[in-house]
Parts: C-alpha cells; structure tokens; sequence
C-alpha cells in the first residue's frame, strides 16, 4: 500500500488529469446507459402474469397500450383523429368502435356489454392505442409525448404506457433538485462540525469523481430504474462522506510531526485499512438486495454497492491529491465548529447501562409489532402527484366508464365461440367486474374475422391465442382486486388449463406476494453478510450479534414510526430501507466498538472504557450522521413522488435514530456484556494491561 500511496502523493497532478479523463469518459456512459421507469418489468419472468405480458407484446402487440377518453366529438372527428395518432412513429394501431362498424350505425345495435364498455358518460367512446414497443421503451415514451400535443380538446390520455411517460418526464425535471439539496444541506452540516471552511467544498469535489463514475459505468448495466437513477447520487454522497473525513482527519495528525508529503502518504496507508473493512459492511448490505426475485432489488444493490467502491478508491487516490493541491487554502481557512461536549452523555449511560438497555429493548419490540401493521401501497399510481396527464386521464377512464383499470385474458384458440362467449359471460358475474370486450361481444361471433379490418381482428386472435378485455371497478392492489385476480384465474383454468390472466391488477398481485418474500430474504442475507464480516474483523461471536441488535433495534424504530404517524409506504421501501440502514451505519457501531476495545487494552475498565470512546467518537459519528442525514432529507422537501420522499424519509431518519442508538446503546451494552465479549472473542484484551 505504501508505494500505491507515494506513487499518489509524488505523482498527484497525474492522478488528477487521468481522473478528469476518465470524467469525460464517464459521461458519454451517462448519456448511453437507459433508464427503466416501469416497476412492474421487474418482477420475475416465470410469474403467468409475465408469461401473459409476453404473449401480448408478441403475438398482439399490445403490451404496451394506451385508452384515449373522447368526450362529445362527433364520429368524423374522432376517425379523423384516429388517422393522426397513426402516423404518429412507434403507434402500432389504433383502435375504436367506428373500425368495426360504419359510424353512421346506431350504437343502440351493439349487445349491451358492448355498449356499456366502449360509450360512457359525458357523452364518451374510448380509443385503444397500441404500441410496437413496451410500454417503457423510449419509441413508446416518444409516441405518447406526440399524442398528448396532437390530442383534442376534451381528450383525455389514460392508461400505465401514458402514466410511464409522465414519470419520466417528472423524474428529469427533479433530478438535478435532487443533487443540489443533497449538496447544499451536506455542505451546511460540513461547514458547523469540520473546523476549515475550504474543506466541504473539497470533498464535494473529490466525491463529483466517484458518483459520475458510478452512473458512466452502469452502461455496462445496459439500464437502471429511474429509483435507482434517482437515489444513487444522493445516497453515494452520504454514505461515502465518511471516508473523506477520516482520510483529512489521520493527515492532519500526520503533519504534526512529519513533512506534507509523508504524512499524506502514512495517511492513506493508515486510513486504507479501517475504510476498507467498513466499507465491506456497506458494499454487503447493498449485495443483499440482489438476493430479492424482485431484479429492482439488484438493480439499486449492485449500483450502489458499485458506488461505495468507486467512492472508496476515489478516496485513496483523488482526494489525497486534492488535499494536497489545497493544502494551504485549507490551512487558512480554520474556525469554530459546532461540536457538543458529550461528557454528560457519557455519564448518563455510564451510569444507567441497565434502564437505557431495557428501554431500548421495549421500544424496539413495541416499534417490531407497529411494522408489521403499517399500511403499504403497491400500485405506482398512489405515489405520484395525481395532477399528471396520465393520472388525470386514467380517472376519467374510471368516472365515464367506471373502469380504474383493467385485464387480459390469454386462452388457446382451441377455444370455439361458444366457449368464449360463456368465458366471457362467467367472468363478468365475477364481484367488481364492470364489462368484458372480446370478439364475440365486440362485434358479435355471425361476423367472420376476414369481413373486419386486420387492426380489429389482430386485437383478439393473434398466433395461436385468443385474448379479451376484463373492465373492473377495483383498483390495483387492493384485496376486493387480489380477491378478483383469484376467483378470475379459478375461471380461466376450468376452460384453458394454460389460460392466463395478466394486466395491471395481476401483475399487482404478484408483486405483492414477491415483495413479501423478498422482504425476509434481503434481511436474513443482510444480516449474515454483515455478521460474517464483523466476526471475521473482530474474530468474535458475540460482537458481531450485539452490533447487529442494535442496529436491527434502530431499523425496526425506524419502520414502525409511520404506523403511529399513520404514514402509509411504498412496498419497496420496507424491503431496501433495512439493508441500507444497516450497511450504511453499522461502520458507527464498529468505530464506537474498536475504541472500546483500545481502552480496555489500554487498562480501563468497561465503565471508564464506554466514557472514553463517547467522548472520543462522538465528533466523527455525528458529523457522519448528520451529513448522512442531510444528503438524503432535502429530497423528502422537493420531491412530487411519493415513493421517492417516503424512501428517503425513511432513509434519513434511519441515519438520525442508528446515530443515537450508537451513542446511547451501544456502549451500554458493551459495558453489560463485557464478561461474555471476553469469553466468545479471540484476544479482545490483554489481561495483564487491565487495570481493576
């Protein structure tokens, strides 16, 4: 390490010349990496209501569709706006009522299922738009952005390919808010607790490197999620902070004794070691998402994971040269920090280990039972600002058609007309459901398909399956829909064993009882990783079960709290919330653990020890949790998506209650446990030292 760490320090200007290449670089990476912004596509290929997805895109070219809600235009107007949307690139086929029948034919002719799916109130009629692209594909985020221009007056755009787009064209809009908030409300907590004031600045600078790194090289990744997208930058900055800190903090001791440039370089060879093994807990618990069957969970993991690494060797590299361009800026920039005296602290819990234990472990199982009652949404509509063009759209599919959303049904074309039509006649005795479209209803089975146009026909018999539309009264994830996903799959089965039913509400349904699943496995992998590591770096079995506690304790607070606020979250926050919190400050634990453990070889006694190291590790964890806190806070003030302030509400918070159960806790519970620590770790004290 030492000759990496003078190669740095006597060829810095290098350094910093091949890192602003490889900025350059890192961008055009930037612009070709894709960004996904439909959740759903996550959920895991074998699922039926994937399977179901995939015939649609293949064989009906309707995976990716829109519904158009006309009211009060005439048949010409709309048949002439038909045309328009046609031409539009990336339209595969539009769809109304006046491509089967001549629009001069009374509506009144048409079986009434018909009548009561395709005319509503105000006066209405639906256009179906299909796609030749997936609903999140850029050709199809294009298309929609053309048809919202082109759209008459009293059209309204529904369905999830219009609701993609207007997330889209949201996230772009508040993406660089994102980094400017987590910017500034880093550097203030910066400025109050580091004692130069050119210092914030720097490593805002040093860290620029790593997070455009991170988003150039996730073109390999070929996409990431706009959540990913979103929280990468933010939460890089906040967790990698710590380790600009310790790296400035081991140099400035260095130069007391040494010249600049030898202290930098036994600085890196120093700090090396202890951000290396902290990072490992973080780069592990970022790891765990890739445990989830949901791939989002990997989307974020190994992003982010890829980030804290990035972050670490930008640190032993950039940043040192960096310092030392700055030196003397730095050095003239000294004034007073905002550091309390944790002296009474100390004494508090020194004094009461038991009462803050026992406190601890109450709250903690009272926080458990509130987690598991917290309400939790699925469904993206819930999360975004219901003013969005798509949003709007949709619930005036659901006030003219009572139809908040719909499904598919995929069956063999073994089946006769008969035989669909009965289907078809069960279903809509199925409780929510408003209406069933399929050929023999939409136009009746007397009308052969070669008599229509090949963009009608297509829409229900294409490849070697037969497919209709499912109108339903309830919305997505809600039980009355899960219950209805159920009772219609039960019916499907009876006529086509290999029948499937897919949409929104199914897709819904799977992610509900995927996310459930993962939830267990992220923490049960997270938790395993993180204990290995802490065993492996203290050589012990029980230091590394009481610094999972107390985090776990902290986690649970933190996931229980919307339940007395009567916060609902979104599905995916309870999943990566904990695997966050935990990778991200657990390295508090180990620091507050390791300086227990210096004092103890040092003669004190387990009392004297949990003082000492408050008093000692105070500065470094709150000045790290509060930068963390603030990097990831502003967003919950600038956000318009749900999802996206709740996440990091919880984030933020998370870094605020681990901070405190660290400093409170913690040392209470290595003072309690000190006679077990002693038995079940491999040379934690030197005996012959301590002082009784």
């Amino acid at each position: 390490m030492e000759r990496a760490a003078r190669f740095v320090v006597k060829r810095r200007g290098l350094v910093l010349i091949v890192a602003i290449l490889l900025l350059i670089v890192s961008v055009f990476g930037y612009i070709g990496t894709r960004i996904n912004y439909d959740i759903l596509s996550y959920l895991p290929s074998d699922l039926e209501s994937m399977e179901g997805e995939r015939l649609l895109e293949d064989d009906f070219n309707i995976a990716s569709t829109a519904i158009i809600t006309v009211e009060g235009m005439n048949s010409a107007d709309i048949e002439d706006m038909e045309e328009e949307f046609r031409n539009i690139a990336g339209v595969n086929a539009v769809v109304s009522i006046y491509d089967a029948m001549d629009s001069t034919v009374p509506k009144e002719i048409l079986p009434d299922g018909a009548q009561d799916m395709l005319f509503g109130e105000n006066d209405s009629t639906m256009l179906i738009v299909r796609f030749d692209e997936s609903s999140a594909s850029d050709a199809t985020m294009d298309a929609i952005a053309q048809i919202k221009q082109e759209m008459r007056k009293d059209c309204f755009l529904g369905g999830m390919s219009a609701i993609l787009e207007d997330t889209k064209e949201l996230v772009n809009q508040e993406l660089p808010k994102y980094v400017v908030c987590a910017v500034i409300f880093s550097l203030i907590v910066l400025f109050l607790f580091l004692e130069n004031t050119a210092v914030p600045l720097i490593f805002m600078l040093g860290i620029l490197f790593p997070v455009v790194y991170n988003f150039g090289s996730n073109i390999f990744m070929g996409e990431i999620s706009y959540i990913t997208q979103a929280l990468a930058a933010v939460l890089q900055l906040g967790v990698t902070m710590d380790f600009s800190i310790f790296l400035l903090h081991r140099y400035q001791e260095e130069k007391a004794d040494k010249p600049d440039d030898e202290a930098m370089v036994s600085a890196i060879c120093k700090t090396s070691t202890s951000i290396l093994s902290s990072s490992l807990t973080t780069i592990a618990g970022f790891l765990a998402m890739c445990a989830m069957s949901l791939t989002l969970g990997a989307d974020i993991g190994i992003v982010m994971a890829k980030g804290v690494a990035l972050g670490v060797l930008s640190t032993l590299t950039i940043l040192p040269a960096l310092i030392m361009y700055f030196d003397k800026w730095i050095e003239k920039s000294r004034h007073r920090v905002l550091i309390p005296h944790m002296g009474g602290v100390a004494k508090v819990v020194t004094s009461h280990p038991k009462s803050i234990l026992a406190i601890f472990i109450v709250v903690a199982v009272v926080f458990w039972r509130a987690q598991g009652l917290t309400n939790v949404y699925y469904t993206l509509t819930d999360s975004l600002p219901q003013d969005l063009t798509g949003i709007a759209g949709t619930n005036r599919l659901s006030d003219d058609f009572g139809m908040p959303s719909y499904h598919f049904v995929i069956v063999g074309d073994e089946l006769d007309s008969t035989q669909m039509k009965d289907l078809a006649d069960e279903l809509e005795d199925v409780d929510g459901i408003k209406a069933s479209l399929c050929y023999e209803k939409f136009v009746g089975a007397g009308i052969p398909q070669n008599a229509l146009p090949e963009s009608v026909s297509s829409l229900f018999h294409a490849g070697d399956h037969r497919m209709m539309m499912i109108t339903t009264e309830y919305k997505p994830g809600t039980d009355e829909m899960n219950a209805q996903v159920d009772q219609m799959t039960q019916i499907i089965k009876r006529y086509d064993a290999d029948g499937l039913l897919t949409g929104e509400g199914a897709m819904t349904k799977d992610l509900i009882t995927t996310s459930a699943r993962d939830f267990q496995m992220t923490s049960i992998v997270s938790i395993l990783a993180v204990f290995i590591i802490i065993m492996i770096t203290f050589r012990s079995i029980s230091i590394p079960a009481l610094l999972v506690l107390a985090i776990e304790g902290a986690i649970m607070v933190n996931l229980g709290i919307p339940y007395f606020t009567g916060s609902t979250i979104a599905f995916i926050s309870s999943i990566v919330l904990g695997t966050i919190q935990l990778g991200a400050t657990v390295d508090y634990a180990i620091l507050m653990t390791t300086r227990f453990q210096e004092e103890r070889n040092h003669g004190l006694t387990p009392k004297e020890a949990a003082a000492t190291c408050i008093e000692a590790c105070a500065p470094s964890i709150i000045t790290s949790g509060l930068s963390f806190f603030a990097a990831t806070v502003g967003l919950y003030f600038v956000s318009r998506i749900d999802l996206i302030r709740g996440l990091c509400l919880l984030i933020s918070r998370g870094a605020i209650i681990s901070m405190l159960v660290i400093l409170f806790v913690l040392p209470a519970m290595l003072m309690l446990f000190t006679p077990l620590i002693e038995k079940t770790t491999y040379h934690w004290i030197d005996h012959s030292k301590e002082r009784v």
